[in-house]
């Protein structure tokens, strides 16, 4: 850990964690909660995300248009996000502002009023995002995925809920959930920018003093199980989305992993992308990305396709898949390295994705891990370990999911088989 970062643990067990980052005149600051979709039983699926949307529309002392207008008068950007492990509510502002930052997160996260008339006009807005995800093919297909990869278990849920579930939220699960989750021990404030860690530590013991003491169970373990889904639509093109078990983070192989899923379609010189779309034209968006739990993974393969070229898509996408197990060139995985590289540190120029970084390592790691620790794992990858985590991953019983006219897009069994030859 550098002398810029440091840690403190508050009596409550509260983690705090800053890099201070004095040649910037702004501060990002957040509070990150190890709870998300997979923390949710079936019947509150989407409570995670409803809440992240109520934050913002009310407190003991902020309607909600007070939230908005403090942030704003002073240039400041305010929002938050739900993922299956975790939901982030998270602010940049100029460096002077950080105590504002500091009270309006900490407000929003204890002393919410959830008013009825905030919630039913929230429900109503959540109701939208399920309609607009429902008609856009290439997002909703994401969720099908998921669902069939992990069938009947929180993990494979979808994020926004169901409209059924929506429609069934009441007032007091989302007070339940929040009392029962959004406890100190499973919760880290973080901070980057122009800020001095001992006066952060200080806006946070006064602005977080309310979170409920509480230790909330482990969520379900993940069970990734596989198969097929397949919505025919009328749609111009076939969207796929095709995956694998991969690793968890904290893998051996979780460094190759992510090698893989760059060489193979992570950008513009990635095999999918030169041999399907450049060399054969049949797509016009192929990647690939790996997809790390704390105790699961997958590695995806997204292609959109017009059900012509559905025929010879999958084939040449296969054969791929079975190349790059026996067949990884040094050059290659040197372009990979530098991609990955290139990307770790150009995020550490910005205050928000260092304040997340920070965060999801305590969470993640337990710990804050060196810029150059990271970089020596990444440069230690060998081209074998690279194949070791093609077949690890590839010869596992894929997904498939698929909307639109796929009949020329072969099945799981086939899939499976011919991965296996």
């Amino acid at each position: 850990m550098s002398d810029a970062v440091r840690l403190t643990t508050l009596p409550n067990g509260l983690t705090v964690v800053s890099e201070a980052m004095p040649r910037v005149e702004t501060a990002s600051f957040g509070a990150y909660v190890g709870a998300g979709t997979r923390n949710e039983s079936a019947a509150e699926n989407g409570v995670s995300h409803f809440l992240e949307h109520m934050a913002f529309k009310g407190t003991k002392k902020r309607d909600a248009a007070a939230i908005a207008r403090e942030i704003e008068n002073v240039g400041g950007h305010l929002n938050a996000y739900t993922a299956r492990e975790s939901t982030a509510y998270y602010c940049k502002v100029l460096k002077e502002d950080l105590p504002l930052a500091t009270d309006i997160i900490g407000d929003i996260l204890t002393h919410s009023t959830f008013a009825p008339d905030e919630l039913e006009r929230e429900r109503g807005v959540i109701l939208q995002e399920i309609g607009q995800a429902n008609d856009t093919p290439d997002d909703i297909v994401f969720d099908h995925f998921q669902d069939t990869a992990y069938p009947q278990q929180p993990m494979g849920r979808p994020v926004l809920g169901t409209e059924d579930s929506i429609k069934g939220m009441k007032r007091e699960t989302l007070t339940g959930y929040m009392t029962g989750h959004y406890g100190p021990h499973r919760m880290v404030v973080a901070a980057a920018g122009a800020l001095d860690h001992d006066v952060l530590v200080g806006l946070v013991r006064e602005h977080f003093a309310d979170l409920p003491a509480v230790a909330p169970p482990p969520p379900e373990p993940a069970r990734y199980e596989g198969g097929e889904f397949r919505e025919d639509r009328d749609l111009d093109q076939v969207h796929i989305v095709l995956g694998f078990p991969s690793v968890p983070y904290g893998h051996a192989l979780y460094y190759p992993t992510q090698l893989l899923s760059t060489l193979l379609g992570g950008g513009m010189s990635s095999r999918l992308f030169q041999e399907i779309r450049e060399k054969r034209g049949l797509v016009y968006s192929v990647y690939s990305f790996a997809t790390p739990f704390h105790d699961s993974g997958m590695l995806q393969i997204y292609a959109g396709t017009g059900e012509k070229e559905a025929a010879e898509l999958m084939p040449v996408t296969l054969q791929e898949l079975l190349r790059v197990q026996r067949d990884v060139t040094e050059e290659e995985l040197s372009r990979a390295k530098a991609q990955l590289r290139a990307s770790l540190l150009m995020s550490l120029e910005s205050t928000g994705s260092r304040t997340e970084q920070l965060a999801r390592q305590i969470q993640i790691h337990g710990r804050v891990i060196p810029v150059e620790e990271t970089k020596a794992k990444i440069a230690a990858v060998t081209v074998e370990q690279v194949q070791q985590a093609a077949a690890a991953a590839f010869r596992g019983r894929p997904t498939l999911a698929t909307m639109g006219p796929a009949g020329q897009v072969p099945g799981v069994a086939a899939i499976a088989e011919t991965l296996a030859a």
